[in-house]
């Protein structure tokens, strides 16, 4: 996955970006193989992970409404997410992720392994689900390594 990080700063240092994260189920997994990375305070400002809904709203600026209609794991709150991480953090890039990574948390709408990403680069906002259960690792590892390759396409 370093690898996937490192493509990215090469990307975001070419195209003049800067790059923040507002995370959920990732926890914080997508700053830190972003940081890991020698050279990422070119770009990189920061994260917040955002796990519960109060901080969602307070930071991110995610409406309660949306929250009550759509849920914390939903397309509409990520996307959210994004935006206020671009603003509160002065970028003109972001990656967002919200998921239920189990082992419970689910439910007949949303089973575990059920993840939202968005990735945005100024007003251009691509979103993706995921879904299937391959255990909490591995649901974490495989969110992180969509929500780089998502961005890194978008930037392509």
């Amino acid at each position: 996955m370093k690898e996937l990080a490192a493509e990215l700063g090469k990307l975001l240092i070419a195209q003049n970006h800067t790059l923040s994260t507002a995370e959920s189920c990732t926890g914080g997994g997508i700053a830190s193989i972003i940081t890991a990375i020698p050279g990422s305070s070119q770009y990189f400002h920061g994260g917040i992970v955002a796990y519960a809904n109060e901080v969602k709203m307070a930071l991110l600026e995610v409406q309660s409404e949306t929250l009550e209609k759509h849920g914390a794991v939903s397309e509409q709150t990520v996307v959210e997410m994004a935006k206020g991480a671009m603003k509160s953090m002065k970028t003109t890039c972001s990656i967002a992720t919200s998921g239920i990574a189990g082992p419970g948390g689910g439910t007949a709408d949303k089973p575990v392994g059920t993840i939202w990403i968005a990735v945005a680069c100024n007003e251009r906002i691509v979103t993706k689900r995921l879904e299937g259960d391959f255990g909490r690792a591995e649901n974490i590892k495989n969110t992180i390594k969509n929500a780089l390759s998502l961005l890194i396409k978008t930037l392509k």
